[in-house]
């Protein structure tokens, strides 16, 4: 028996979210009768992050085990030809027969998208959150520094989440602005202002909605409408009222998950 890690790709616009679940088709289901189409058998596979209904990834990551003679490289390409178009996978290698993706030292690291624009446009509206009023991005970093380090981030966790340590640490908080002539040079000049902004989020784990209500957080630091001295308050007291909003899953991307030991 071996133990098979994939990286996985998903738009998770058409899932409700990575874990099985009754009401609703999910990107683990996708993958297990990928898993049974391609091995004949019913396989366990144990997901790295549950990510949320409507989020998306291009580096979550999950294992399985068996003792198929397929080749453990020859998996990605193998299970891709049973997944949808909004499914791939990207890699697939053997590792120890002990290894879990939950519970082994890493890193991970999201990206939050906002579409700051007076409108929507619409090859954004899967993949962003679009909030009309400007941002101030460097308010917004100022902000985001005071979360950085080891803290009790109870503040930033939604009600529903299970874990009663609440203790992360994050590494870093990266916040960058890409205007739209970045992307598009000229075109949109005296039409349309504004851009993308992407606060990208690396730490050793996240609790239910973390990343999503720091960006919350962060909106509305950019719009003027909080301060550090805010975020110091939330954190000390761990009361979720002082903090922002949840922003919405589609602006929500795992980009990868990094382990700091060997495989």
């Amino acid at each position: 028996m071996k133990r098979i890690m994939l990286r996985i790709a998903y738009d998770g616009t058409n899932y409700h979210g990575w874990q099985i679940q009754k009401n609703g088709v999910t990107v683990e289901q996708r993958l297990s009768e990928a898993l049974l189409a391609l091995l004949g058998a019913e396989t366990e596979l144990i997901g790295a992050s549950r990510t949320d209904a409507g989020v998306h990834a291009i580096g979550n990551v999950a294992v399985f085990d068996t003792d198929s003679r397929i080749p453990p490289g020859k998996f990605a390409v193998a299970l891709n030809h049973y997944l949808p178009e909004d499914i791939r996978i990207l890699h697939s290698q053997e590792v120890r027969t002990d290894f879990h993706p939950r519970h082994c030292d890493s890193m991970k690291t999201y990206e939050y998208t906002i579409l700051a624009a007076q409108r929507e446009i619409p090859i954004f509206s899967r993949y962003s959150y679009h909030v009309y009023r400007p941002l101030d991005v460097e308010k917004m970093r100022i902000v985001a520094e005071m979360l950085e380090g080891t803290h009790d981030f109870s503040a930033f966790c939604s009600a529903g989440g299970q874990v009663k340590d609440k203790v992360r640490t994050i590494y870093n908080i990266n916040i960058k602005e890409v205007p739209f002539s970045d992307r598009w040079g000229d075109n949109l000049s005296g039409i349309l202002e504004g851009g993308e902004v992407r606060i990208r989020v690396s730490g050793n784990g996240f609790l239910y909605n973390m990343v999503r209500i720091i960006a919350g957080t962060l909106i509305e630091a950019g719009q003027g409408d909080r301060t550090a001295a805010s975020i110091r308050e939330a954190l000390e007291s761990g009361d979720r009222s002082l903090t922002g909003p949840t922003a919405p899953p589609q602006g929500l991307m795992l980009l990868g998950i990094q382990y700091l030991e060997d495989l």
